[in-house]
């Protein structure tokens, strides 16, 4: 029970700091997602220091970053890109990744980095563009117009 108080002080001291810092910042930031991301990074410094403690919380928060992250990401998609694909694909991954982080699985995590890197490459490198104005398309046109 005593982690759950911690968690919830930590989250809102880290919060008011970003809200406060945010003011000077040159761009934007959120401050709720800097109070749970700095709680759960000096949770998984504290595990990995050796600090016994129940890491079922720290997983939580580490998911709802996943879960933010895939949703900001996700308003940022290029047009013609599925929004439930993504999710359905960045989501279990990044959740995967979550898990290397948080037991920790060092390997596990490596992997599930890099399919989220080419998920997101895939997701996001803009297409190329069939050039529309091509020498085949104007012969093409002509060989149409002289048709009957």
């Amino acid at each position: 029970m005593i982690i759950i108080l911690i968690t919830i002080i930590s989250i809102l001291a880290i919060t008011g700091l970003a809200w406060v810092a945010r003011k000077f910042m040159p761009f934007r930031i959120c401050p709720i997602c800097v109070g749970v991301a700095g709680t759960w990074l000096w949770m998984l410094a504290g595990r990995l220091a050796g600090l016994d403690f129940d890491v079922s919380m720290l997983a939580i928060l580490v998911g709802g970053s996943v879960t933010g992250i895939g949703d900001q990401l996700e308003k940022h998609l290029p047009g013609g890109r599925s929004p439930l694909l993504w999710k359905t694909l960045f989501l279990p991954t990044g959740f995967v990744a979550a898990y290397g982080l948080v037991v920790p699985h060092w390997s596990v995590l490596a992997m599930a980095i890099v399919a989220l890197l080419l998920l997101t490459a895939a997701f996001f490198v803009p297409r190329s563009q069939p050039e529309q104005n091509s020498a085949v398309v104007e012969k093409l046109k002509q060989d149409m117009k002289k048709c009957c």
